[in-house]
C-alpha cells in the first residue's frame, strides 16, 4: 500500500519547489512538507479503503498547503491566511502540475467551513477532516512534549505515588 501511495505522489514529493515546503513551519515543530505528506497519506488510506478516488485525494492532500510563506509573518497577500491559503496553494500547484477540477476544488476548499462553500466531492470532505486530524495530532504531540519537559510534571507522579502510599 505504501509503495502505491509513493508512486502516486512521487512527482510531487520529488519536485524541487514542493520540497521548499520543508523550509516553512506549519504547526509548532512540524514543517509544511511533513504535514502535507501525512495528510496526503491519511487521505489516500481512507479513500482507498472506501473505494473512492484515492489518487486525487493523495495528490490534493500533498498540495493542500503549498503556499510557500511563513503564515505567522506579515506578507503581501491580502486577507487572513486561514481564508486565502487554499486558493494560493492551488495557484502554486497549477504552475507546476496538471490538476483535475476535483483536485483543485479539494485544495481550495480544504479549510471548510472557513471557506463557506463546501467541497464538491466526498474526497474533498475527507481531505478537510484528514487535515484537521493531522493538525490536531501535531498540536497534541507538541503539548505532550512541552508538558513532559516541565520538572513539576516529571515529579508529579512520584509525589502522587507517595501520597497514595501514605494514605494506605
Amino acid at each position: 500500500m505504501k509503495d502505491e501511495f509513493e508512486n502516486i505522489v512521487s512527482d510531487l514529493v520529488n519536485n524541487s519547489v514542493v520540497l521548499e515546503m520543508k523550509k516553512y513551519r506549519q504547526h509548532f515543530d512540524v514543517d509544511c512538507f511533513s504535514h502535507c505528506y501525512d495528510v496526503s497519506y491519511c487521505c489516500y488510506a481512507i479513500t482507498k479503503k472506501l473505494g473512492l478516488d484515492y489518487k486525487a485525494a493523495a495528490r490534493a492532500g500533498m498540495l493542500h498547503d503549498f503556499f510557500l510563506y511563513d503564515w505567522r509573518v506579515k506578507n503581501d497577500y491580502k486577507g487572513l491566511h486561514a481564508f486565502i491559503h487554499g486558493k494560493i496553494a492551488c495557484e502554486n500547484s497549477l504552475k507546476l502540475f496538471n490538476l483535475t477540477k476535483k483536485e483543485q476544488d479539494m485544495i481550495i476548499k480544504h479549510m471548510w467551513p472557513v471557506t463557506i462553500v463546501p467541497p464538491k466531492s466526498i474526497e474533498g470532505f475527507i481531505l478537510t477532516l484528514a487535515d484537521k486530524y493531522c493538525a490536531s495530532k501535531e498540536i497534541l504531540k507538541h503539548l505532550a512534549n512541552v508538558i513532559s519537559r516541565k520538572e513539576v510534571v516529571k515529579y508529579a507522579g512520584v509525589v502522587f505515588h507517595l501520597l497514595i502510599m501514605n494514605i494506605k
